[in-house]
């Protein structure tokens, strides 16, 4: 039965890499959209940032996707395996329709799907589950607070200074804020594929009490990280372009502002979404300068795609589940 953990521990792979293909544009997209960096140099210093994310931050978030949601005694392998299906598949179709949307919801959608398919409602942990809900709602709306405070004081500190040299110097600063929020992502992204691997070798009996091996924080690390360095360019361009053109300066506020969301989601074991954190910045940092200087429309089709990630990717972990099941016939 190995043969089965490899592949489904494989599976979880997949899925870290596709996160971070999606999520590359969350920790370069303002970078990129400032003209700071090109997109190449930009996605290097994201993925080496995602890499070491984890390392720093310790593995709360891990703790709380491997025994938040579903109860460990509870998870078979082949709910696992379907719960991944459902996750990847949704986060890889957002993707490539060019839609920033969370893949932490999508899998925390998919094990709700796949915990519908075999437990039943009544055996979800709401716990984990009243996270996952703060997480939603407070970090694009903290992201947009930060934003706007952070832009707002940097205009005003910096009023009567001639744009050039600022522009020039917070394109300085946006090298290690872009680095920053890097390193946020990996630390809250990065372990959810950790927590992830943690339920297989459970539920395998590889592993009899929660503990998360080094091998899975690099395996995890490096996915994401691989991830992160191929990159889903479309969304780069939907968060970097079409949200709003920002500034140096903005770039800035937004990306370090992103990233406190993130750290202080991380050390609270909180499974935040790095898009709503990064995106909730960027639309703070636009409106701070110019209120029409954000495109609300395309802020509220992304808004649309965050409200359906957790239903649609636990739709079909849901119909993935059933399947895997009626064909092994548990």
């Amino acid at each position: 039965m190995y043969e089965l953990a490899i592949g489904a521990i494989v599976a979880a792979l997949i899925f870290d890499f596709v996160n971070g293909w999606n999520d590359a544009a969350n920790s370069v997209a303002t970078v990129i959209g400032t003209r700071v960096l090109k997109p190449l140099h930009a996605v290097l210093l994201s993925a080496a940032a995602n890499f070491i994310g984890p390392f720093l931050f310790g593995v709360a978030v891990a703790t709380t996707i491997a025994k938040g949601i579903l109860n460990p005694d509870d998870v078979t392998i082949y709910m696992i395996i379907g719960g991944l299906v459902g996750a990847t598949s949704w986060a890889s179709i957002c993707t490539y329709f060019g839609l920033p949307i969370s893949v932490s919801h999508s899998l925390i959608g998919g094990l709700i799907g796949t915990g519908l398919a075999v437990v039943g409602f009544e055996r979800l942990l709401f716990d984990g589950l009243y996270k996952v809900l703060i997480g939603i709602v407070v970090s694009p709306l903290g992201g947009m607070a930060i934003g706007i405070i952070f832009t707002t004081v940097i205009i005003t500190v910096f009023a009567k200074k001639r744009p050039g040299p600022v522009n020039k110097t917070f394109g300085k600063l946006q090298l290690f804020s872009s680095a920053w929020f890097a390193l946020t992502h990996g630390a809250n992204d990065g372990q959810k594929t950790m927590g992830i691997i943690v339920l297989i070798l459970m539920s395998e009996g590889i592993l009899s009490t929660f503990e998360v091996p080094i091998w899975v924080i690099l395996a995890a690390s490096s996915a994401i990280a691989l991830g992160t360095f191929i990159g889903g360019f479309k969304v780069i361009k939907t968060l970097g372009i079409k949200i709003a053109r920002l500034k140096p300066y903005q770039g800035f506020a937004a990306e370090t502002g992103g990233g406190i969301v993130l750290a202080v989601f991380a050390s609270l074991g909180i499974p935040a979404s790095t898009t709503h954190a990064i995106t909730g910045s960027i639309m703070g940092s636009g409106a701070a300068r110019r209120k029409h200087a954000v495109r609300w429309k395309v802020g509220r089709q992304i808004v649309a795609a965050w409200l359906i990630t957790i239903p649609g990717s636990a739709a079909i972990a849901f119909a993935a589940t059933t399947m895997i099941n009626w064909i092994v016939g548990v």
